[in-house]
């Protein structure tokens, strides 16, 4: 059976003005991803990841070529639209986890429902935050959990609303490299399960633990493999 092709970008290119100058983020990128696929993408600060990252993630908009994600150009919608399909088919984790400190584990995996209008958010956020292997932990606030908690906490409130696509941003960043191991474990079961993940990192360790690794440099991919 012929693999799904999930999102395609074709020539996209990103500007940004410096002053007098300016600076190619990304300067012509083309990628394709498969659906269940788990993907790194790796590169030096500056690399052009990130923007990328943001573009995937429906973020940003390109300044110029095409992204189609599911089948929709993207790249020429309004923000609204934008926001729509980001919501329906991404999920984010990022570096620095982003949880409301005041809020128990189970109250920060909720937002994202409540904001959709979800009646049974409880529900929903207990198994997200089972998947996760937090279902002991439900009543801590972040100042109560340890870093590699707070970011099962910060995947689950990524999976609540069942995205398509992973995409988590330098996700054992702030870790020490035993817990980062157990993350990319947790990410790899997802995988298993059917998530597409896309981690943008800098550790090659983490790289070597996906199925394929985008390299970039100077706004461009330099190599797949």
């Amino acid at each position: 059976m012929a693999a799904m092709m999930l999102l395609r970008t074709n020539n996209i290119k990103k500007i940004y003005r410096m002053g007098s100058g300016f600076i190619r983020a990304l300067d012509g990128v083309s990628l394709e991803v498969e659906k269940g696929e788990m993907i790194a993408i790796t590169g030096a600060s500056g690399s052009g990841k990130s923007t990328l990252m943001n573009i995937l993630g429906c973020l940003d908009k390109p300044d110029s070529g095409e992204y189609f994600l599911a089948g929709d150009n993207v790249a020429v919608l309004h923000k609204d639209k934008l926001a729509e399909i980001r919501n329906r088919y991404i999920g984010f984790v990022f570096q620095s986890f982003n949880l409301l400190p005041r809020m128990t584990a189970i109250e920060n995996v909720e937002l994202p429902l409540q904001y959709a209008g979800r009646g049974d958010s409880g529900r929903i956020a207990m198994r997200a935050l089972d998947t996760v292997g937090l279902s002991d932990r439900i009543h801590h606030e972040p100042t109560q959990l340890s870093g590699g908690e707070r970011q099962r906490v910060a995947i689950a409130r990524a999976l609540v609303n069942d995205p398509t696509i992973l995409l988590a941003d330098e996700p054992t960043g702030n870790l020490d490299s035993k817990t980062g191991d157990e993350i990319i474990g947790l990410f790899e079961e997802l995988n298993i399960l059917g998530r597409t993940i896309i981690i943008v990192t800098h550790e090659q360790e983490i790289a070597r633990r996906c199925k394929r690794v985008i390299r970039m440099k100077d706004g461009q991919i330099l190599m797949s493999d």
